[in-house]
């Protein structure tokens, strides 16, 4: 297969966000204001935080504003998988947080619950599909522990070859774990423009190319600069300055550098890949089945994850979790021709029967991660100030949850969630420059040697694990 032609009419714009239903540009923030409550950030964890402030007290006054446009960055242009778990997992969630690691699973499903809740409540057209998720194995090690995962009251159902062979017809399956109840599918983009109409329908005022560029205490409230950014939105003809003075401040800024410099060192950027097919024709979705439309993701440390979208696409993406020197994050690195060429080799060799299908989208963009790879929280200023970043990947489901915690904090009460160990502690941060980059050159090659190894776990692995910045999906 010819894996260059397959790609060479490929639009570099995000799936997603291609699309004439983008909403309409929203003003910046062009003179000073004074609000209960500030959100920073305008992808899912911050339209999440907006929703829950005025669902809680509908005549809270809420700004939220965004530096560039609702939904353009991770929350625009991921996989649309909002998976019920908040730790990445039951193995990794017990591997850092064992004593509330059953708590943390209840209170995902709870949250997932409350997802699909809110897109009936709000009739919101986000292409929601509740059919879990096929774990499948590639390679025959990894069957056993598939297998005994199986719990069917529990909605985790193993299949063995023959019986994954009548859901999904792939030459490379070796069985699956398909988890029935915790992973719905959306259309990311869509989600995030029906929480940005809920939210202005229910009184939220919203401000797109608006960056917030500083942060600080003033007593009884918080006073944030903000900047209008010109560069992202062509009316602006000139950059200029406001100030908010809010009495509580949610930052849901994620991958971008934190305005609270005590965690700055607790997140880096990976850069993520992921590609578009064409629509399928009734044949080609006879040759593959997929009839149930779940999700899958293979069990390898570097795994993919695809889905089909609701016009008989295949998004494949995942592989490559790129690092750039210096925690650098560019508009540059959305592009890696190499990265989609071995995505593109890796479809054709899951779905050999789709030769000369072409893909019609290929992009990428940075995700936050921390040491240990699921979302922390921390709060500043007399917790007048919350913040929420760490997500790895999980965040179209987490964010929702991320919300709730952060107007918990913002609240100054003690609840249930702000008394969790998971809210009250701190990943390791990652090390400065050169040790960071080094250190996660050496465990991304102790990960990929793993796999190669039927997932044994090399010396530096086994040390990570030992120090809390393991990682056990």
């Amino acid at each position: 297969m010819d894996v260059n032609a397959a790609l060479a009419d490929a639009s570099t714009i995000p799936f997603w966000l291609d699309t004439d239903l983008r909403p309409e540009p929203l003003p910046p923030l062009q003179e000073n204001r004074e609000t209960d409550l500030l959100v920073v950030g305008g992808g899912f964890t911050g339209l999440w935080t907006a929703l829950q402030a005025k669902e809680r007290d509908p005549d809270r006054r809420v700004v939220l504003v965004e530096a560039n446009s609702i939904g353009w960055a991770a929350s625009g242009r991921n996989g649309g998988f909002c998976a019920a778990s908040l730790t990445h997992g039951y193995d990794n969630g017990e591997a850092h947080l064992p004593e509330e690691n059953d708590r943390l699973a209840q209170l995902g499903r709870e949250n997932l619950d409350a997802i699909e809740a809110a897109v009936a409540k709000y009739g919101m057209d986000v292409e929601f599909e509740r059919t879990g998720e096929l774990d499948v194995a590639t390679e025959d090690y990894q069957v056993a522990e598939l297998r005994e995962a199986h719990d069917p009251d529990s909605g985790f159902i193993f299949l063995d070859q023959q019986e994954l062979a009548g859901i999904v017809k792939s030459p490379t399956y070796k069985g699956a774990l398909w988890d029935s109840r915790e992973v719905a599918l959306v259309h990311p983009a869509k989600l995030c423009w029906e929480l940005l109409r809920v939210i202005r329908e229910l009184g939220v005022e919203v401000y797109e190319g608006t960056k917030v560029t500083d942060v600080s205490d003033a007593k009884t409230s918080v006073r944030v600069q903000t900047r209008v950014t010109a560069e992202t939105l062509e009316d602006c003809a000139a950059a200029q300055c406001s100030q908010v003075t809010a009495k509580r401040v949610a930052l849901a800024t994620n991958v971008f550098p934190s305005l609270l410099k005590r965690v700055s060192l607790h997140t880096v950027p990976v850069y993520d890949y992921a590609l578009m097919t064409e629509p399928l024709n009734n044949e080609q979705m006879a040759a593959i089945g997929w009839e149930g439309r779940q999700g899958i993701g293979d069990c390898a440390n570097r795994f993919h994850y695809y889905r089909l979208s609701a016009d008989n696409r295949i998004l494949f993406g995942g592989w490559d979790a790129v690092y750039h020197f210096g925690r650098q994050l560019s508009w540059r690195y959305d592009q890696r021709p190499e990265t989609f060429e071995t995505l593109a080799e890796h479809f054709f060799e899951t779905f050999p029967q789709l030769e000369g299908l072409k893909f019609s989208h290929k992009w990428g963009g940075p995700i936050d991660t921390c040491s240990r790879f699921f979302s922390f929280f921390t709060s500043a200023y007399g917790k007048k100030v919350a913040m929420a970043a760490g997500f790895t990947g999980l965040g179209v489901g987490a964010s929702r949850f991320a919300g709730t915690v952060m107007l918990d904090l913002l609240s100054g009460e003690d609840t249930e969630l702000t008394e969790l160990e998971m809210v009250r502690k701190l990943p390791l941060p990652f090390p400065p420059e050169p040790m960071a980059w080094l250190g996660i050159k050496m465990t991304t090659n102790a990960l990929i040697k793993a796999d190669e190894n039927e997932g044994r776990r090399g010396p530096l692995l086994k040390v990570l694990d030992a120090v809390g910045m393991g990682f056990d999906s």
